[in-house]
């Protein structure tokens, strides 16, 4: 089943990017107690889309376009859940996402993950994106690596 366009306020996608955001903080250490759960409205506005993997009823996968410029967009909330990965979920979801990033005419993509992240660094090599300097909210933060990919 292709990926789908999902709201963002579905109660089960929330749950998955709450779970997302959960494992990240596991992940780095982050014990930060000021992060709270995903705000629906960061992927609500124009040029945002949710796209997700569900099977029997339970999403595996999502991910999100963020509209930053006029020309470019941003990937956001990359995640499958544990027990399916391995499946190729991930991929599907990124080939969705920069295919409807080049059909709402944008020009290039951006996107951050982390450096304790090695399978994410590896699936965004692979469909093409290039290291650029970290940018915006990102740009001083150690941990953080980001990518671009031309889509023009």
């Amino acid at each position: 089943m292709p990926p789908v366009p999902t709201p963002p306020t579905d109660p089960r996608a929330q749950h998955l990017m709450n779970e997302q955001q959960r494992e990240l903080r596991r992940l780095y250490n982050d014990e930060d107690s000021r992060t709270e759960p995903f705000d629906p409205q960061t992927l609500s506005g124009e040029g945002s889309l949710l796209l997700t993997l569900e099977e029997d009823g339970r999403l595996l996968a999502c991910g999100a376009l963020k509209k930053l410029e006029a020309d470019t967009a941003e990937i956001k909330r990359m995640y499958t859940v544990p027990g399916a990965r391995g499946r190729g979920l991930g991929r599907e979801i990124l080939s969705a996402l920069i295919q409807a990033g080049r059909e709402a005419g944008y020009a290039r993509l951006v996107l951050e993950t982390g450096n304790q992240q090695p399978e994410a660094v590896h699936l965004y090599e692979r469909a093409g994106f290039r290291r650029i300097p970290n940018y915006g909210y990102y740009a001083d933060m150690e941990d953080s690596l980001c990518f671009e990919l031309p889509l023009r």
